[in-house]
């Protein structure tokens, strides 16, 4: 499976609470739009939230980061992308925020989760099979 198979796409209008004084999203909501994105890429592949608490495994952000490129406005229509780029000891997923009428790149953004086995608290330095196996990719 390529790495194009592993990406989702949303559209989204940021909402008029999501601004700051200077009548721009605040940064920090950026993080709700990549976590709507991602959601939508685990839904894809039948591993979201439930599913996850479900396999016996919790998969907390570890490490985020964003490069903020242009600002978005009230109303700005937004594609968000979210690719899974790595699953074998961690789940990185990348994200690009694009303007959805002319394409310009407003964000970058990556996440990485781990697994953790819920019943002993304990990271796993392999992702779990049940990751593969949903995903699609072999071992």
């Amino acid at each position: 499976m390529t790495t194009s198979d592993l990406s989702h796409e949303i559209e989204l209008s940021p909402a008029f609470h999501d601004l700051d004084p200077m009548e721009i999203v605040w940064h920090g909501h950026y993080v709700k739009y990549l976590e709507l994105a991602r959601c939508a890429l685990l839904q894809r592949f039948e591993y979201d939230y439930p599913q996850m608490r479900e396999s016996g495994y919790a998969w907390p952000i570890v490490d985020m980061r964003l490069k903020y490129v242009r600002p978005v406005a009230f109303g700005q229509r937004l594609k968000v992308r979210a690719s899974v780029t790595e699953w074998e000891n961690r789940l990185r997923i990348d994200y690009l925020i694009r303007d959805a009428c002319s394409g310009d790149k407003l964000n970058r953004a990556y996440t990485i989760q781990v697994a953790v086995d819920m019943r002993s608290r304990e990271m796993c330095f392999v992702c779990p099979p049940v990751l593969w196996q949903r995903l699609g990719v072999a071992p």
